[in-house]
């Protein structure tokens, strides 16, 4: 086989021949001929001038070369090739405040249309020590702003000597993510944090003391020794001041829970579930979530509602992540597989059936000798 290229008029006509019009000698074609434009795919043939694409593609929306513009480029500005299908994503997070803290809750599968894209994808988002956030929409958007809000964060307590609380991050975010409102970005967070409880210290202020009093006593060098102040009293007094005012934790401390959205939208809030699978997921939170749940009753009362969700919504599936935050920080539960609940589900519904079976039988034996 020959590669060469074919003429304009054997493309036209579907043939396959060579330009000396041997039927022996094939050519591949090249993607200058394809039935639509190659800018689409970023298949640009160097040879390619740009009166052959002006003039070959008249009537598309091809955008046309500006004048002197150099053969071989492609156009500045080119139309986005359309999906090939509509992309439709699901998923199922919660997150809601009881006694202990916060408990933060999602499934591990990240679809696209009826494709699972990956089975074990990461839907909560530790931000720092003591926030987390759970994310849905495109898990692309959802990575990155996770990524700019603790960079933004860390860098506010590098300033402060402080963390900012789960209020100031959460809006912190909607102003990032509110100019964007109206385009593709698709990125409903809910963050989950734990506010107080760390003590802010100011190193200058001591050293501003003591050189206030070593001035003072520079000052006073005129007086008798009884008469001169005592510098180690007047530091301590500094210092006791100094923690008094600066020392105690700053602000509310308990747990907090906000939702953000990609339009600008922030909502505080005691109970959310977010995606495709929230529906499912209110109807056991509503009737299960209060504020004196133990830490045990709270994380068995998350696992539960994903697996109901996963198990009615398609869009979510695969295993249940659970982060539990409280004053110290933010710990994770071991990954767990909804398969195995699914199977435990069914077996407890098999031996009610069986029980169900057998309480029948026994009455109907009772029945049926006490009429003999």
């Amino acid at each position: 086989m020959l590669f060469g290229k074919r003429t304009r008029d054997a493309a036209t006509n579907g043939l396959l021949w060579s330009s000396n019009g041997s039927p022996l000698h094939l050519s591949i074609p090249t993607t200058e001929y394809l039935s639509e434009s190659p800018i689409h795919f970023g298949q640009i043939n160097p040879n390619l001038t740009s009166n052959l694409l002006t003039t070959s593609h008249q009537g598309s929306a091809v955008p046309s070369f500006p004048p002197g513009f150099p053969p071989g480029f492609p156009p500045p500005t080119s139309p986005s090739a359309p999906l090939p299908f509509n992309m439709s994503h699901g998923t199922t997070t919660l997150a809601f405040l009881f006694q202990g803290g916060v408990i933060a809750a999602a499934d591990t599968r990240s679809s696209c249309n009826g494709l699972v894209a990956c089975p074990a994808s990461q839907k909560i988002l530790p931000v720092h020590s003591h926030l987390v956030g759970t994310t849905s929409g495109t898990s692309a958007d959802c990575a990155l702003w996770k990524r700019i809000l603790s960079r933004e964060l860390r860098l506010y307590q590098l300033r402060h000597g402080r963390r900012l609380s789960t209020a100031g991050a959460a809006k912190l975010l909607a102003h990032m993510l509110h100019p964007f409102k109206g385009t593709e970005l698709c990125v409903a967070a809910t963050l989950c944090g734990w506010d107080g409880g760390e003590v802010v210290t100011h190193s200058s202020g001591g050293r501003g003391l003591e050189q206030k009093a070593s001035r003072t006593t520079i000052a006073n060098n005129t007086e008798t020794p009884a008469e001169l102040p005592d510098t180690s009293q007047l530091l301590s007094q500094a210092v006791n001041v100094q923690q008094c005012s600066a020392g105690a934790p700053k602000g509310p401390s308990g747990p907090s829970l906000y939702y953000v959205c990609s339009d600008g939208t922030r909502l505080q809030g005691e109970l959310f579930s977010v995606g495709s699978g929230s529906p499912y997921a209110y109807s056991v939170l509503d009737g299960g979530v209060r504020w004196g749940l133990t830490v045990e009753e709270a994380t068995s009362l998350a696992r539960e509602a994903v697996y109901r969700a996963t198990h009615r919504d398609a869009y979510s599936g695969n295993c249940v992540d659970v982060y539990h935050i409280t004053s110290k920080g933010w710990t994770r539960r071991d990954r767990e597989e909804l398969r195995e609940e699914y199977y435990r589900e069914k077996e407890k519904e098999r031996i009610k059936v069986k029980e169900r079976k057998e309480r029948l039988e026994c009455e109907n034996r009772q029945s049926s000798s006490g009429k003999q």
